[in-house]
């Protein structure tokens, strides 16, 4: 267990050196494995602090293409100290940049209003019948084909902008458990010419 791999996990991960220790012991040195541990550890905290109020944090702004493409997130977080720091304040500044290049309408899937899911999946329905789909996998296929539907219109379901294999809502789970803190995106406002 050499300083050099703890101190590699550590700035891939943000974990402490006794966690990493304890997955390093647990995952018998296998780096890879420890990483996957750390993060699963990360997921779970990151799951108990989504129930907190989050009443502090920033609204970030982004202007684009000669003004022509403005944008304001409000990313709230639990305390003013996180809010000021630097994690925080670089994961506004994306979340900007994301919404900026992605154009997401609504935050999350509740959000859309219910009539245009059902529009969606009767638009789905009539497609699937038409190429002889059998009944019983229709659900099924509709079902992902509108998780690719939130995954264009809906923000926290979007791919993320600097590292496409997670999702908007993936990457705000991994600075809850980096930061300790619950973190939400309260309102983001893209407008354009």
């Amino acid at each position: 267990m050499g300083t050099e791999l703890i101190q590699q996990i550590r700035n891939q991960t943000g974990a402490g050196v006794l966690d990493i220790k304890k997955a390093l012991v647990e995952a018998k040195n296998d780096a890879n494995k420890a990483i996957e541990l750390l993060r699963k550890k990360g997921e779970k905290i990151a799951a108990k602090k989504q129930a907190r109020v989050t009443s502090e944090g920033l609204v970030e702004a982004y202007i684009h293409g000669n003004g022509r493409v403005g944008v304001l997130v409000k990313l709230n977080c639990e305390t003013d100290f996180v809010a000021r720091t630097n994690q925080f304040k670089e994961l506004a500044h994306q979340l900007v940049l994301h919404v900026a290049a992605y154009n997401p309408t609504y935050l999350s899937p509740e959000e859309v209003p219910a009539e245009l899911v059902a529009k969606e999946k009767e638009v789905y329905t009539v497609l699937l019948a038409k190429e002889n789909k059998p009944a019983n996998m229709m659900e099924k296929i509709i079902a992902g084909k509108l998780q690719k539907y939130y995954a264009e219109v809906c923000l926290l379901q979007q791919p993320f902008m600097f590292d496409e294999t997670k999702t908007v809502q993936q990457i705000i789970t991994g600075r809850i458990a980096e930061l300790g803190e619950n973190i939400k995106v309260a309102e983001f406002k893209r407008i354009s010419l």
